[in-house]
């Protein structure tokens, strides 16, 4: 972590002119959700079962601040919650939580899942035909996991807590004349058996774009996978994928 932050230091002071765009900044922004929710989920690496997912919308906020001191980054604050019901017909017995339900069970399971993103960022490009940031991102994820056999009243459940360290990129590109903005803006770790990244890409439209306020709306495909080993006690390979829309207020 200190590498990073140390490279995206000497890149700022190497950039400098280029943030000279933005002096201070405040942006609110948030979207509405409609993903679809694939995967497995379980207490092994070995020991999963796959559940059929009810789709959700879901909700997502976020507020970033932007200076011009160079070696001090930026920061954004986005909040994401992630809620979905399911059930499967076992083909074979699966155990969680110490609780060992037999083959042919049929079993309900919620899947309460929040996270908070704290990102410390610089931006290399700061103007209106390319934005471009990077930096690090600690993501504090909380979920709780409930699985249910209905006939035989067999329960358990599992409270998950713990922070994912992440690389986090973003870049804008503006459409001259047009009002319109390209963006794309990722969060991301791979490393052993572990897979975690979240991705989204769209575009955003000016409504109101003046000195004292912008105003954006934007629509864009939004897809995160959750591949843990072990967080907390827990496994999984879960995918999260659909499409958004929202809007951005920039101060």
């Amino acid at each position: 972590m200190k590498k990073a932050l140390l490279a995206a230091s000497v890149a700022v002071l190497m950039c400098g002119t280029a943030q000279a765009d933005t002096l201070l900044g405040l942006y609110i922004g948030g979207h509405m959700w409609a993903n679809e929710t694939s995967g497995s989920f379980g207490e092994g690496s070995n020991n999963q079962t796959v559940f059929d997912f009810d789709d959700k919308n879901q909700s997502s906020f976020y507020v970033a601040f932007e200076h011009p001191i160079p070696l001090i980054p930026n920061i954004k604050i986005a909040s994401t919650t992630l809620d979905t019901v399911g059930g499967t017909q076992l083909t074979s017995s699966f155990t969680f939580e110490q609780v060992t339900y037999a083959a042919g069970a049929t079993l309900d399971t919620s899947l309460d899942t929040s996270f908070v993103d704290y990102t410390l960022y610089y931006e290399v490009f700061d103007n209106d035909l390319l934005s471009f940031d990077f930096g690090i991102t600690a993501r504090d994820l909380d979920a709780s996991i409930q699985v249910a056999d209905q006939v035989t009243q067999l329960q358990s459940n599992l409270d998950v807590s713990g922070i994912i360290p992440m690389f986090y990129l973003s870049t804008i590109i503006g459409l001259p004349f047009t009002g319109l903005n390209i963006f794309a803006e990722a969060n991301f770790l791979s490393f052993d058996d572990q897979t975690v990244y979240d991705a989204q890409v769209g575009v955003s439209y000016s409504i109101l774009d003046n000195i004292a306020v912008d105003f954006d709306v934007t629509l864009g495909y939004r897809t995160m996978k959750m591949e843990l080993n072990d967080l907390d006690g827990f496994y999984s390979d879960l995918t999260y994928d659909g499409f958004f829309a929202g809007a951005i207020v920039h101060f």
